[in-house]
């Protein structure tokens, strides 16, 4: 089982404590004793070195000061001439050597065990001893003064022994109550301490959802504020890197549908040239074996022979044209010749052409522009626009056989309309109708429909001069139209 970051934390610190506490209560069971001890036998030597420089002899001169070292020590003091006699002891009557002692001393108490002896200097001796009446260990030091006398200091170690008994005890008690003080400390500790480290993970699990919306906002000046930041400024990195992949993995997905659109549009372009030219090239060769087999045998035939074969050939011709004309147009390198001129003239000068097949046709054409409508452009290929949107309005005309063209004033631009009665263009071609080769009724023949270049044209001049253009349904029938620049002279 995996630990988690907090858990190790919680342990490692519990670890520390519990160990440095149970060093310390060793420590404290096996060295305070002996710390005591040695702090005793320095105090001894201290003591018993003082009364040697002040001691001249006689006790009683110095008796306040062996009462307060005996007291501060809780030892005993022994003074001894140089023949043995005492000279000094605390709690007892003076001492007068004159008088014999009466009646005869008890037997001498049993001898002290000495359990260690250890000589300070020439003159001083240090021992340990336990007395077998009293059951106690004593630390006794001994030191001829300068006058000759001895002086004994006897202190008792037991309560040395008890302190360390007592400290050693409460040691334990405080150590047991550190460790649930530390434990809990540790916990809380730890937890706060990878409180941060569980947040910057889960900012690193959005980062790896490709969210960056999340940021570290905590205010740190440590090695987690320091990571944070770091995270942060990964975070913008990625997802600028993301987004500007994502826009060229989509520029890339669009010129990929782009060009499958335009090998698609290939194919169907060489498929319609195919399809347009394989019926004017039939009838050429057709009506031209006929005329070197002399299947015409008058003039007449002869004549109907030829003007059908110079018609096809016609018709290949304005393919052609038209053709190369749309390739100049979608290339990009065709150079439009701008110059101002009035359209309403213009206008004028098509309908004015169009005046016979509009009468053979029984067509009403209803026009309404204004005068002097100086537009800026390439006269030439607007001109070519109108000439489509008029010619595709007379082959679509049904029902009233009316025609309307008029000019409204859009701000920047005059917007020419041309409006034919008859059925209306089905939703789904509007956008399709201004691809090449594109009819919308594939039954009707070239006579009816034309090749399906004209609205290409429209497009691509209309794109080249940078305006507008559309159709919409109308109620009774369809309407075209196209922006044109005004002069900026006017």
């Amino acid at each position: 089982m995996t630990l988690s970051i907090r858990t190790k934390l919680f342990m490692i610190l519990s670890g520390f404590l519990l160990f440095f506490i149970l060093l310390s209560l060793g420590l404290t069971h096996l060295g305070l004793e002996k710390v005591y001890m040695w702090q005793k036998k320095a105090m001894l030597i201290e003591s018993i070195q003082a009364l040697d420089d002040i001691y001249q002899g006689n006790p009683n001169q110095i008796a306040l000061e062996l009462e307060r070292t005996a007291n501060t020590l809780g030892a005993g003091i022994i003074i001894f001439d140089k023949n043995g006699s005492i000279k000094y002891r605390p709690f007892g009557p003076p001492i007068d050597h004159s008088v014999p002692d009466f009646p005869a001393p008890p037997p001498p108490p049993l001898p002290p065990i000495i359990i260690t002896h250890e000589t300070i200097s020439n003159h001083t001796v240090l021992e340990k001893q336990y007395d077998q009446v009293l059951k106690i260990n004593f630390m006794v030091i001994q030191q001829q003064l300068n006058n000759g006398d001895n002086l004994i200091i006897r202190q008792p170690l037991a309560p040395v022994s008890e302190s360390a008994t007592v400290a050693t005890q409460f040691m334990l008690f405080t150590g047991l109550l550190s460790i649930v003080i530390g434990c809990s400390w540790a916990f809380f500790f730890a937890k706060k301490f990878t409180l941060p480290i569980l947040e910057l993970s889960q900012l690193a699990q959005r980062m790896a959802q490709l969210d960056f919306t999340q940021k570290w906002t905590k205010k740190r000046d440590d090695e987690i504020g320091l990571l944070g930041k770091s995270i942060n400024h990964l975070s913008d990195h990625l997802d600028t890197a993301i987004t500007e992949l994502n826009q060229k993995n989509k520029s890339l997905m669009a010129d990929v549908e782009k060009e499958r659109e335009l090998d698609k549009m290939r194919k169907e372009f060489v498929s319609n040239v195919s399809h347009e030219l394989k019926t004017p090239l039939s009838l050429i060769l057709g009506y031209a074996e006929g005329l070197k087999e002399n299947v015409a045998n008058d003039e007449e035939n002869k004549n109907y022979y030829c003007s059908v074969i110079m018609d096809e050939a016609e018709k290949m011709n304005k393919l052609v044209r038209d053709l190369l004309n749309l390739s100049q147009f979608e290339s990009g390198l065709f150079q439009l010749t701008r110059t101002n001129f009035d359209l309403s003239l213009l206008l004028n000068r098509i309908v004015q052409k169009y005046q016979n097949v509009l009468t053979e046709k029984n067509m009403a054409l209803e026009k309404k522009f204004p005068e002097n409508c100086l537009v800026n452009g390439d006269m030439l290929r607007i001109e070519q626009v109108l000439l489509n949107f008029l010619n595709n309005a007379i082959i679509h005309t049904e029902f009233t056989n009316t025609i309307k063209l008029f000019v409204k004033d859009k701000g920047p631009h005059f917007r020419v309309f041309v409006y034919n009665s008859g059925r209306p263009i089905p939703e789904e071609s509007l956008e399709k109708i201004w691809i090449s080769f594109y009819k919308i009724d594939k039954a009707r023949t070239r006579e009816q429909s034309g090749y399906g270049l004209g609205l290409s044209i429209v497009r691509a001049i209309q794109e080249l001069h940078g305006n507008s253009y559309g159709v919409r349904n109308l109620p009774h029938g369809v309407l075209f139209w196209c922006d044109m620049d005004k002069s900026a002279n006017k």
